[in-house]
């Protein structure tokens, strides 16, 4: 199953956290679609830490990154690096900061700042599959490097930038242009981790990621 969670299993599970931490349902928007769950807090003074926690501890689950027949199909002559693969978050650095830069409210940060998301890669020549996955949100970003096109980031901060990605030497750097300035983001691999740098209005995140 290539879902983080079924539909009806991650709804019971917030919503069974929101009642345990006695937060009225009334205050969140809970929806559900295919491998998505989506929670919009609606009054952030009735969440507090060990509800943020609890949520923040729905792990998602490994999913297979091509069929076992495509295994053998993949063209990696020109890769200056295999990105192939699923990788669990190590680290983050200071990425409340950059959450603050792109406006993204003050609840949807606290959360997000919890979650260890992973990393799961589908990288064909110049096409790449890059699922970030975790239990509030997940994200899918589909697109052939040196092409530019429109990315829609309602799953991040709701907004539309023409993004453009490009090998550059072994580093993978895309541009993201749009409302907020020197918006993008570089991915490379050092040995068996996977490094993310995260660029927005001056602020930069680090973040790192080990392959499973």
């Amino acid at each position: 199953m290539h879902a983080a969670c079924s539909q009806h299993t991650c709804g019971e599970n917030v919503l069974g956290i929101v009642g345990l931490h006695g937060v009225e349902r009334g205050r969140w928007e809970v929806r559900g679609t295919g491998n998505r769950i989506k929670v919009s807090l609606v009054q952030i003074e009735a969440f507090d830490s060990s509800f943020l926690h609890s949520i923040a501890s729905l792990r998602p689950q490994p999913t297979s990154s091509l069929p076992e027949s495509c295994e053998a199909c993949r063209d990696t002559a020109n890769m200056p690096v295999d990105l192939n693969g699923y990788w669990k978050m190590i680290s983050s650095d200071n990425f409340e900061e950059y959450l603050k830069a792109l406006d993204v409210n003050v609840a949807i940060r606290k959360i997000a700042t919890l979650l260890k998301p992973d990393k799961d890669i589908v990288h064909e020549g110049d096409h790449i599959i890059i699922k970030t996955l975790s239990t509030f949100k997940n994200y899918n970003m589909d697109f052939h490097v040196g092409k530019e096109f429109e990315e829609d980031l309602s799953g991040v901060d709701d907004r539309k930038c023409m993004t453009t990605i490009a090998w550059e030497g072994d580093k993978l750097v895309c541009v993201q242009k749009g409302e907020i300035e020197g918006r993008g983001w570089t991915h490379w691999v050092d040995g068996d981790e996977l490094h993310l740098e995260l660029r927005a209005g001056g602020v930069v995140s680090k973040q790192v990621f080990k392959k499973t």
